[in-house]
């Protein structure tokens, strides 16, 4: 169990403080939502999550079978849909592996990525393509 305490602190900001390690992260509302857009929004949160666990997870699975991972990036782009309601429609992740493994090690880290415990929490309304960019097919 992990404890996060919250609060509001007024123009549509909050701050989150993270129990175990203190580490505090601010969200403000998005400026196309009556926002500053000054800072991470909720729903950008949720999009950095799926991007830094799916990495996590894969890095998790790299350790078991012998791969270095380090210096793999992804970028993350959101997309909001205002109908039926305003919620997150799509999370696009690209991600680049400066690694060349073997097909067997490349399916069990694709995989890892498609499983990470964000991924499977999201609902399924939300399109969560994930594109791989391995070293050995970058041209």
């Amino acid at each position: 169990m992990v404890e996060i305490d919250l609060s509001y602190d007024g123009d549509l900001r909050c701050t989150a403080q993270h129990g175990p390690s203190g580490a505090k992260i601010l969200t403000d509302a998005p400026t196309d939502n009556l926002g500053k857009g000054e800072s991470f929004s909720p729903t950008d949160l949720v999009a950095t999550a799926l991007g830094t666990c799916i990495l996590t997870t894969m890095a998790i699975v790299a350790q078991r079978i012998g791969v270095e991972l380090k210096g793999s990036r992804a970028h993350v782009t959101k997309e909001m849909i205002a109908q039926p309601t305003r919620r997150i429609g799509r999370i696009t992740v690209k991600i680049d592996l400066p690694v060349s493994p073997t097909p067997e090690q490349r399916h069990r880290l694709e995989a890892a990525a498609k499983h990470c415990p964000v991924h499977r929490s999201l609902s399924h309304e939300v399109e969560m393509p994930i594109e791989f960019h391995w070293a050995d097919l970058i041209a």
